[in-house]
């Protein structure tokens, strides 16, 4: 059986943290910058977690 390998892809979107949660970038903060207000930019630029929904397929795909 080969080795499992890591999804480079998710690998560099997704962090695992210390205590073993994962972290992602927001979508939407690319371009268009203009027209959103600076609240939303701000709170886009801010790391969220991967929801629980999520957590298992990624997991998997990070080999973790």
């Amino acid at each position: 059986m080969p080795k499992m390998k890591t999804d480079r892809g998710a690998a560099k979107r997704i962090k695992v943290t210390g205590s073993g949660k994962l972290r992602r970038r927001r979508a939407f903060k690319n371009h268009l910058l203009e027209k959103k207000s600076s609240t939303r930019t701000r709170r886009l630029s801010r790391p969220a977690e991967v929801s629980s929904a999520d957590e298992r397929q990624i997991k998997r795909l990070l080999g973790l």
